[in-house]
């Protein structure tokens, strides 16, 4: 059960989050399987992503444990330069997502805890024009491990200057709700992404809300 008057500081995950970008994976898919009908391509898609949400999260915290931090940030910082135009503009917020961040900024600081890399984590808040609203962005190399394990929500909660039991942890994976509740923290799981309700109480949740922006009917304001 969540407690608002313990929280003193949030964290947000990004993708499925606060971005739209399971819509833009799903599309993907979609475009590499045009020999199915279109309302079954779609439905396939989407299936993909959402199996791949754990596998996927397991990939991106391969880095950590092989020591190839440095060598994949540069081939992402390439990437990032050369693509991250074309590729923004298939990214949009997930609804409400913006108005939440604006309303809950005032209240309380606010960092944004993702496995992407530093450009492209920067790019997408740069992007939906989220950036100033957050005092602090942890990302793949911002600490020695990543999501599911705390460091980067310990690490964030330091940069705002709370303890990590004040802090909510708002994300749409479950890899997000074991990385909040290992730290101390509460979390709140979001089903506007990645993840199923039953998944995100199994690993934790204090709370599940449809879409981010139902998060604000929780908090105090």
């Amino acid at each position: 059960m969540l407690d608002p008057t313990r929280i003193r500081a949030i964290c947000f995950d990004i993708d499925g989050t606060l971005a739209d970008t399971d819509d833009a994976y799903v599309a993907r898919f979609a475009n590499l399987m045009r020999f199915l009908p279109p309302a079954r391509r779609q439905r396939w898609a989407r299936r993909l992503v959402m199996q791949f949400e754990t596998p996927g999260q397991f990939v991106f915290g391969l880095p950590d444990r092989l020591g190839l931090d440095s060598t994949l940030f540069s081939i992402t910082e390439w990437l990032h330069q050369r693509f991250s135009a074309k590729t923004l503009k298939t990214y949009t917020l997930v609804p409400g997502a913006y108005d939440c961040v604006i309303a809950c900024a005032p209240r309380y600081p606010l960092a944004a805890i993702t496995t992407r890399f530093e450009p492209v984590a920067k790019a997408i808040l740069n992007h939906a024009e989220l950036t100033p609203h957050f005092r602090a962005v942890a990302h793949a190399l911002t600490t020695k491990r990543t999501k599911p394990y705390p460091d980067p929500v310990m690490w964030a909660a330091q940069q705002m200057g709370v303890p990590p039991e004040a802090c909510l942890m708002v994300g749409d994976t479950t890899v997000d709700m074991r990385a909040g509740k290992t730290a101390g923290a509460q979390a709140v799981g979001v089903l506007c992404g990645f993840g199923e309700e039953a998944e995100l109480r199994k690993a934790g949740a204090d709370l599940i809300v449809p879409t981010t922006a139902d998060l604000l009917r929780h908090l105090q304001f």
